[in-house]
């Protein structure tokens, strides 16, 4: 699986003309990766994610998936959103077979041994999700880390050829969010998949990445993609001097980037004679 990015760009129109948030914009990734789009908000880290999803079009350049161009959304890209995403009417391992039982209804050369085998592979994701207990349950019965494990599992049910995760743990509390990197972390070593991952956590990107793509601040551009080669990981590599200063090097790359902050002392400073 190879995914190549070509002088992608992404131009909004507004009411007073226009805003660029993407300038052209080149990168590949190669099977087996998993790599993290980092960078401030608004820097056009989801809306690329999006355009290689097939979901948002772009205003320039190409998408390449196995050197087929990317023309709209397909089951080779695999999507999980920061929101919770599962269909409120059906059960949790409902929403898990949901994409394949979908293909069921438009492949009618399918054998009854493959979707016997895809059902055994959606119940297999779910167990390993930790949700043996609640195939039957609804997602306003589940936790939002549960929610987000089921969202998971459905995205993977068809082995795409990549995994785009959009901020998928930023909505979870700090320990759940934990558990979902390590889970992260297994899934990736064992299930091979390609991942595209955009998060604004540093930690989080180092201890799951084996490239960073370090996004600026809006327009968005590639400022250094960064390379990680961590041998082994558990949650102690969070605690290692080679760990600590690869997130001070990334830190300072996305301070020096920003442009002048706001003086929040003086306008505060400012709202209170007002109010006196």
């Amino acid at each position: 699986m190879k995914l190549e990015v070509r002088d992608l760009e992404k131009t909004y129109g507004t009411k007073s003309g226009s805003t660029q948030a993407l300038t052209p914009t080149s990168f590949e990734i190669g099977d087996g990766e998993f790599v993290s789009l980092l960078g401030p908000s608004g820097c056009g880290k989801s809306t690329t994610l999006y355009m290689i999803a097939g979901l948002e079009p772009a205003s320039g350049g190409e998408i390449l998936l196995n050197h087929k161009p990317v023309t709209g959304p397909c089951p080779e890209r695999g999507m999980v959103f920061q929101n919770y995403t599962l269909f409120p009417w059906l059960t949790v391992s409902e929403n898990a077979r949901f994409s394949f039982q979908l293909a069921e209804n438009l492949d009618y050369t399918r054998s009854v041994g493959e979707i016997m085998a895809d059902i055994g592979r959606a119940y297999s994701l779910l167990d390993l999700m930790g949700l043996h207990q609640f195939y039957d349950a609804y997602p306003r019965e589940l936790s939002g880390g549960m929610k987000q494990r089921v969202a998971i599992a459905r995205a993977l049910v068809n082995r795409p050829a990549v995994l785009l995760m959009d901020e998928p743990f930023g909505a979870l509390d700090a320990q759940t969010r934990e558990e979902m990197q390590e889970l992260m972390r297994l899934l990736h070593a064992y299930e091979k998949t390609t991942v595209l991952f955009v998060t604004h956590d540093i930690e989080e990107a180092i201890y799951l990445s084996t490239r960073i793509l370090v996004f600026s601040a809006r327009p968005g551009r590639i400022i250094r993609d960064v390379r990680v080669s961590f041998a082994g990981r558990t949650p102690e590599l969070k605690l290692d001097p080679e760990f600590i200063r690869l997130k001070r090097e990334l830190v300072g790359l996305l301070h020096r980037d920003q442009p002048p902050g706001i003086d929040r002392e003086a306008l505060l400073r400012k709202l209170v004679a007002q109010q006196n």
